[in-house]
């Protein structure tokens, strides 16, 4: 992760988060209001490729026993919401909407921890991290979307729990670039370490051999 100089006289980003006992993965709002360009926040090319790249990573964390949790975005109504400054998320993240649904490139039923969130993180009032520390998780991978936003939120919460947090650049996407850059190498700095999907897929091939043996 790239620094100023000002940043590294100060030591942030020094010391490595590192790898631990078990991983667990988070998947945020990779719901199809954000995956189909037919709807007014989907489509957008970093999203598009964080989705193929966290389904290939799911593949692998499926086979080996990872926990998965997956998460959407919806409300009963206007009234149950927090004050969104998104227009389309309060004309389209509704329960009977169609939006909502998870893209199911994403989702296992069966195998996933499904939930609903009402906030931006995906730890935030959903039970996910009693979860994750019922499974003896200590290490979490968090992907999805928007990296500015729910993913930071995501992160944030992540490490306030005492997990050990791994952000995949290529697993989490956003609309344009440069936030999504600017907040990996902010989060990067402090309280995760930003990663890709080959480090990922390494950590978890690792961890299910060693499991199995």
């Amino acid at each position: 992760m790239v620094m100023t100089d000002d940043y590294q006289r100060r030591s942030y980003g020094e010391i490595s988060v590192g790898t631990g006992e078990k991983p667990g993965i988070v998947v945020v709002d990779f719901q199809l209001g954000f995956t189909d360009p037919q709807y007014p926040l989907g489509g957008a090319p970093l999203v598009m490729r964080a989705v193929e790249n966290t389904a290939r990573l799911l593949k692998v964390a499926r086979r080996v026993g990872v926990p998965v949790a997956v998460c959407n975005t919806a409300y009963m109504n206007e009234r149950e919401m927090p004050y969104w400054k998104i227009t389309a998320v309060k004309q389209t993240f509704l329960h009977d909407h169609p939006s909502t649904a998870l893209d199911p490139r994403i989702y296992e039923p069966g195998y996933d921890l499904k939930v609903t969130k009402k906030g931006p993180s995906i730890f935030f009032e959903t039970g996910v991290a009693n979860y994750f520390m019922k499974e003896r998780v200590d290490t979490m991978i968090v992907t999805g979307c928007n990296t500015s936003g729910c993913i930071r939120g995501s992160a944030l919460d992540s490490f306030s729990h005492r997990f050990r947090t791994l952000v995949p650049e290529d697993c989490v996407g956003d609309i344009e670039e440069g936030p999504h850059r600017d907040n990996l190498r902010d989060i990067g700095r402090r309280y995760v370490d930003v990663t890709d999907l080959a480090f990922c897929v390494d950590y978890l091939e690792r961890w299910g051999k060693r499991n199995s043996a």
